[in-house]
């Protein structure tokens, strides 16, 4: 005799499983009395939003330079593969272009940003992001000179 799970049969015996699990009881095992203070406070794996901005773009930037050069190699590849054909030739010319075009503009980029922050005084763009969040926590601090 030939035994067949029918997909009735087979929802059935997935839903007796799920009731089943829903219906055990397991024993919780937590602390009864958790003690925050200062010095076993938790935190996350980036404590300070300008250090977790500053290392984004810092990220940005080195996954976007590695983009780059794979592109710039494919585009090598390609055209030692071309054996010498007009179209492929021309498309791998045209990866290495955009390729050389993409590092310029991230090196602009990374220069106009550093440019920016050594204009304004600031070391870093952490240095940057920290003095702005330190004026806005001022209550003292006010855009209008005083006597007015």
């Amino acid at each position: 005799m030939k035994f067949s799970i029918t997909k009735t049969r087979l929802g059935l015996i997935a839903g007796l499983l799920s009731l089943s699990l829903l219906l055990t009881t397991s024993v919780a095992q937590a602390q009864t009395k958790i003690e925050i203070t200062a010095a076993n406070l938790p935190s996350g794996f980036f404590s300070n939003p300008n250090k977790l901005i500053t290392d984004l773009v810092n990220i940005a930037f080195i996954i976007a330079i590695i983009l780059v050069f794979f592109y710039l190699i494919w585009g090598g590849i390609e055209w030692i593969t071309s054996g010498g054909e007009k179209g492929k030739t021309e498309s791998a010319r045209n990866k290495i272009t955009a390729a050389v075009i993409g590092l310029i503009v991230l090196a602009a980029a990374f220069a106009v940003l550093t440019l920016t922050l050594q204009l304004l005084g600031y070391a870093s763009l952490d240095e940057a992001l920290r003095f702005s969040n330190d004026q806005l926590k001022d209550t003292s601090y006010t855009a209008v000179p005083k006597g007015y």
